[in-house]
């Protein structure tokens, strides 16, 4: 029986190096932003290498979560799926996802918005998916009884050992060290917009270091944080702890 974890992360969150930790695992198998394609096609999203990745992506709402439904890509007895919550503006949301531990990777808005802002023209609020995040948290701490798992990229680049074996723990499944650390370069499970996306992931061999001072952001730029901010201190709140 395969374990399906989807982890519902936001662009420039360490969601990337996440995918990287998991995928070091030798009982796991991932998944890069499945819902990618279907997200750019269904909402016109003036991102880089819009073309290549409609192409080379299932790109039919109903059919990409029939897949995350179904049989893994490579028979492992876990499947982690790095799902992006902005992405999900179709007909499908985390109810679709029906054999699933979900999971939140969450990250300061201030510092996603600083990140995610050198990548693109326009950063609009909807685009850090944190609010999307909250409201699929909610919907799934109703189902459970219970707040599902909630990590922070500060606290894993603060103690990555002790971060992800709470993690491993809320999962279900145990810790492995082999999660710490993994070979430079792409991966054959990496989406097509890799080349645009993924250089300073490609380049490491671990998790980096325990962030800093928060970064100033210009007047712009801070309306998009303090328009997140809430949700994410909602989420923040429920984090696991090392």
């Amino acid at each position: 029986m395969t374990l399906r974890i989807a982890m519902w992360s936001g662009p420039r969150n360490l969601s990337t190096a996440m995918m990287r930790s998991f995928g070091a695992r030798a009982d796991t198998v991932v998944s890069d932003e499945p819902f990618y394609g279907a997200y750019l096609r269904h909402t016109g999203d003036d991102q880089a290498m819009k073309e290549q990745v409609i192409a080379s992506m299932d790109c039919d709402w109903a059919s990409v979560a029939r897949a995350q439904n179904g049989p893994p890509p490579e028979a492992r007895p876990i499947w982690y799926q790095k799902q992006m919550a902005h992405h999900m503006e179709g007909p499908v949301g985390i109810a679709d996802l029906i054999s699933h531990v979900h999971a939140f990777l969450i990250r300061d808005p201030r510092r996603v918005v600083a990140s995610y802002a050198a990548k693109r023209v326009q950063v609009r609020p909807e685009h850090l998916g944190v609010a999307r995040q909250r409201a699929y948290f909610d919907r799934e701490a109703e189902r459970l009884g219970h707040a599902p798992p909630v990590v922070d990229s500060a606290d894993i680049l603060a103690d990555p050992a002790g971060t992800l074996a709470a993690l491993c723990a809320a999962l279900g499944i145990g810790f492995d060290p082999a999660m710490l650390h993994w070979p430079a370069g792409r991966r054959a499970s990496d989406g097509v917009w890799a080349a645009h996306w993924y250089g300073a992931v490609e380049a490491s061999t671990g998790f980096g270091t325990a962030e800093t001072a928060l970064p100033v952001l210009d007047a712009a730029a801070e309306a998009v944080a303090d328009a997140c901010a809430p949700h994410y201190a909602y989420l923040a709140a429920h984090r696991l702890r090392s």
